[in-house]
């Protein structure tokens, strides 16, 4: 059965790869960017994302069957705070309405093993309250202050980002629905993001001893695609809240034998 699938961040990287995996496999899917996509908006803006649930409700017509909240940035920018966290969550929310008409309806976000790494407690605090204004605040003071501060942006709204799900994922307005709502949580994957740490062998190593990845190493978005559409299948219909790190191994090396 042909299924409707809208992807954020379609224009490139995981968004691409998983958009042409299932477009092989006879989906049709409404991709979402700020260029080259069926619906060109700004996601790190409230009207960005008021223009994309309108817009693909009206390419849909009204009815979808699974969401992937891919967009992301990994620039050490408050732009990153509002796309991250505050464009995933919007586009998850807004966008649950239409998933009402599907047999099996399916919705999965693409967080990070950076949010392994600790974050920024008062960004952190803002982004789970869903306060925007004090979140973009904090985020602009570590933009501010640079370096090692500023790098928790990233690894800050990954970690928000997971913890919505967790708590989202049980109620009655996601698994009461019906509607499986996962994480996957990718390590370093060659893509335009992380051109400036994959672009050379001396980059890689270099960002391998950060992130450790002992089965492949760095690896294309093509994979994170099949596991992305395993998620958002008729096939999943059990997993609930769960974030899962395909990240060759990363989780596994920092976090030993905690399941937690």
């Amino acid at each position: 059965m042909t299924r409707i699938t809208v992807i954020t961040g379609a224009a490139s990287g995981i968004g691409l790869a998983t958009s042409a995996l299932l477009v092989e496999r006879g989906h049709r899917v409404i991709g979402v960017d700020l260029h080259d996509a069926d619906v060109n908006v700004d996601l790190s803006t409230a009207e960005g994302r008021e223009q994309m649930v309108t817009r693909v409700s009206e390419l849909s017509g009204g009815r979808i069957d699974a969401i992937i909240a891919n967009a992301g940035l990994a620039t050490p920018t408050a732009t990153t705070v509002a796309v991250n966290y505050f464009g995933a969550v919007a586009t998850l929310t807004g966008l649950r309405p239409l998933l009402a008409g599907s047999e099996a309806p399916r919705a999965v976000a693409t967080v990070s093993m950076a949010s392994l790494f600790p974050p920024d407690d008062g960004l952190l605090d803002a982004l789970l309250a869903g306060d925007e204004v004090a979140a973009m605040k904090r985020g602009a003071e570590l933009e501010a202050a640079g370096g090692d501060a500023a790098n928790l942006i990233y690894g800050t709204t990954k970690r928000a980002v997971s913890r919505w799900i967790r708590r989202n994922a049980a109620t009655a307005e996601w698994a009461g629905a019906g509607i499986p709502l996962n994480a996957v949580a990718p390590g370093v994957v060659e893509t335009p993001m992380t051109a400036a740490y994959t672009g050379s062998e001396e980059a890689r190593e270099a960002i391998l001893q950060m992130v450790p990845m002992p089965l492949g190493g760095i690896f294309q978005p093509r994979d994170v695609g099949y596991l992305l559409a395993w998620l958002t299948s008729e096939e999943n219909a059990h997993l609930c809240g769960q974030v899962i790190f395909i990240d060759g191994g990363s989780d596994v090396v920092i976090r030993g034998d905690s399941t937690w």
